[in-house]
């Protein structure tokens, strides 16, 4: 799923992953990188003298704490020589927009024709690696496809900020510097690992890096080196990309017989107590209860289990949403982007 604050970073519903599945609890919403025109972001280092030495400092401890996990002493000196503090970074996670757009305004920007013409473009012209792809990891291309224009416009927009500097900034804070502190040391295993150069490692002011948006502990867990060079390389490297994308759903539950779920017209008096992911009925059942498709017509006879959601809390059209709907949410648990990837997904792949 970065410019300085855009469309994208409203699409979270309360608090929600960063792109690339970091948990909740620890990170609040990442803007996803598509909808964004970011340029690099310029290091600026702490104003007050005091504070300065205080991050000087941290840096010394970071150096003799990633020494003693392993990272070798080379890297750790190459990568930490030029970070510094980052205001904006601090500055982008102190006033994180309020959500206030519409389920239809939202879809509008993000599923558009642009992105649907772009999209079934990029699916032709990697359909044999793709195909290679959905035979490895069971994922069907058109959403391994959606998920990448979504995160970052096809590749287009990755973000612009020094991944090393945002991370050490965010983690000196104070406010969720373990967690932050965790994603630096992953980074600079990945750099020790030789998949890329601290220099060259950008992303989101936030961590998320490369065209799929992985936080550093997604990469280490769910990043592939397609190509076989031993090198990860989600920045360039489009195998390795698509491959990285596709093996995150795969590992998280994706389910390759399954779509993620169906526009529904629910009955009047539709009991609200059983809407919501907690509910789970299978398709015979919400027929029983008066739940149609979108387009009237009876519920496919097909043995799935699904729970209905409304697009906005109590209020929005209505879908039934199988288990791979959950499995995007794994990736970016916001109701609106879970929605959008399936729709940009359908609408990729023809539907």
């Amino acid at each position: 799923m970065n410019k300085v604050l855009g469309i994208a970073a409203l699409m979270a519903v309360g608090l929600t992953t960063a792109c690339g599945g970091s948990p909740a609890s620890a990170v609040a919403p990442e803007p996803s990188a598509g909808m964004q025109q970011q340029a690099a972001a310029p290091a600026v280092s702490l104003p007050n003298p005091a504070q300065s030495q205080d991050f000087a400092a941290f840096l010394d401890r970071l150096r003799a704490e990633a020494r003693d996990k392993g990272i070798r002493a080379e890297t750790v000196e190459t990568a930490l020589a030029g970070v510094q503090h980052i205001d904006k970074v601090i500055e982008l996670d102190r006033k994180q927009p309020e959500f206030t757009m519409t389920f239809d305004t939202y879809m509008s920007r993000v599923v558009s024709p642009e992105k649907v013409a772009k999209g079934r473009a990029r699916l032709a012209e990697n359909r044999a690696l793709l195909a290679e792809i959905e035979q490895r990891y069971g994922v069907q291309p058109r959403f391994v496809v959606a998920l990448w224009g979504i995160e970052t416009d096809y590749g287009r927009v990755t973000g612009g900020y020094p991944i090393v500097s945002s991370l050490a900034t965010l983690a000196f804070d104070g406010r969720r510097s373990a967690y932050f502190k965790g994603e630096l040391m992953n980074a600079l295993t990945i750099v020790d690992q030789g998949h890329i150069k601290a220099r060259d490692m950008i992303g989101s002011w936030a961590g998320a890096m490369g065209q799929c948006q992985f936080m550093p502990s997604s990469f280490l867990k769910f990043a592939e080196d397609w190509d076989g060079d031993g090198r990860r390389d989600i920045w360039t490297t489009r195998g390795d990309v698509l491959a990285s994308a596709a093996n995150y759903l795969g590992k998280s539950g994706w389910q390759h017989e399954q779509t993620w779920g169906r526009p529904v017209r629910l009955p009047a008096g539709f009991d609200a107590k059983l809407i919501g992911l907690d509910t789970r009925k299978s398709l015979a059942e919400w027929s029983r209860l008066g739940v149609k498709s979108g387009d009237g017509k009876a519920l496919p006879h097909k043995d799935l289990q699904a729970s209905v959601v409304l697009a906005e809390t109590g209020k929005g059209p209505a879908f039934l949403v199988y288990d791979n709907f959950r499995t995007i949410m794994k990736w970016n648990r916001s109701t609106f982007f879970a929605l959008a990837a399936g729709h940009l997904a359908d609408r990729i792949g023809g539907k």
